[in-house]
C-alpha cells in the first residue's frame, strides 16, 4: 500500500512550479495507476467527517487577491461515487458517523497538486472532509480507517503544507527561515527513520513547531497518510524545498513494508 502527503504551499504554486512541481508530476508518471484519488485537505474542514460523492466535481477557487489566471483554472477530473460510498462505510463502520455530501467539489489543496500528479485529471478524485476536533492522534487513525480503500486501487492523499505560518510569508524574498528548516529537518529525519511515534507526537516535540504551525490543520494530513500506510511503513522525501521564505514543499511517500 502506499500513500502520500503533499505539500501545496500557497495556491500560487499551480502556476509556480518550483522544485515541487516537476517532482511530483515525475512521481505520478511512476506511481501505479490508481482507480482513484481520495484527498484529506485543510480547505475542507467540517464538524463532522464528511465525503464527497459528486460525479463531476467542480474546481472551487477558495482564495482571494490573486492574479485573473488562477481563477481561470480548472481541474476536470470526475469523481468516483461508489468509492466515494465505500470510505462512507468504512467511516460509519468505525464509529465515526460521516456524512454524504452530494455537492461538494475540489478545493485547491486537492486540484492544484493534482494538476502536477496527474495532469490530464483522467484519475478520478472524491474527498474526504478533515473534521475540526481533530488532533495529532485521531488524524493518523482516521488515515488507518480509510486505509482498505487501497486495495480497491485507492490513492490516499493527505495534502498540506510541511510548514505553514501565513503570517510569515515573504511573496519577494526567497531566503528560508532557519525555524522552517530546523522543523522540515526534524520531520525529515523521523520520515526517514520510520519512527511513527515521533511523527505523531511532531508537534509536540519539534523544534520551532508552533511557529511552523500556529495552527494544526496543514500537519495533520501528514498523519492521515502515515496512518492509511500501516504501522510498517517506510518513509521517503520528495524534495521540494522552501517557498516564500517560510513554506516548506517537502511531500513524503509512504509504502507498507
Amino acid at each position: 500500500m502506499t500513500s502520500l502527503f503533499v505539500s501545496h504551499g500557497a495556491p500560487t504554486f499551480a502556476l509556480e512550479p518550483g522544485l515541487a512541481g516537476p517532482a511530483l508530476s515525475q512521481l505520478g508518471t511512476e506511481l501505479p495507476r490508481p482507480t482513484a484519488v481520495l484527498v484529506v485537505s485543510p480547505h475542507w474542514m467540517t464538524q463532522e467527517v464528511r465525503v464527497g460523492l459528486s460525479e463531476v466535481p467542480a474546481t472551487i477557487h477558495d482564495f482571494r487577491g490573486f492574479e485573473p489566471a488562477m481563477y481561470e483554472l480548472e481541474y476536470p477530473a470526475h469523481g468516483h461515487p461508489s468509492l466515494a460510498k465505500k470510505a462512507l462505510s468504512l467511516l460509519d463502520n468505525a464509529g465515526w458517523q460521516p456524512v454524504a455530501d452530494a455537492q461538494r467539489g475540489l478545493d485547491h489543496g486537492a486540484w492544484v497538486p493534482l494538476t502536477y500528479l496527474y495532469p490530464d485529471a483522467s484519475v478520478p478524485v472524491f474527498q474526504v472532509s478533515l473534521p475540526a476536533s481533530l488532533d495529532s492522534q485521531s488524524a493518523y487513525q482516521l488515515g488507518q480507517v480509510l486505509a482498505p480503500l487501497q486495495e480497491e486501487g485507492v490513492l490516499i492523499v493527505g495534502s498540506g503544507s510541511l510548514t505553514h505560518n501565513l503570517y510569515e510569508v515573504r511573496w519577494r524574498d526567497n531566503n528560508s527561515a532557519e525555524y522552517a528548516k530546523a522543523f522540515s529537518q526534524w520531520v525529515r529525519e523521523a520520515v526517514l527513520g520510520n519512527d511513527q511515534a515521533r511523527l505523531i507526537n511532531t508537534l509536540a516535540l519539534a523544534p520551532h513547531a508552533q511557529r511552523a504551525h500556529p495552527t494544526t490543520e496543514h500537519f495533520l494530513p501528514l498523519l492521515v497518510a502515515l496512518g492509511a500506510a500501516g504501522p510498517d511503513a517506510r518513509g521517503s522525501v520528495i524534495e521540494g524545498g522552501i517557498e516564500h521564505g517560510v513554506l516548506s514543499m517537502d511531500s513524503f511517500i509512504f509504502r507498507s513494508a
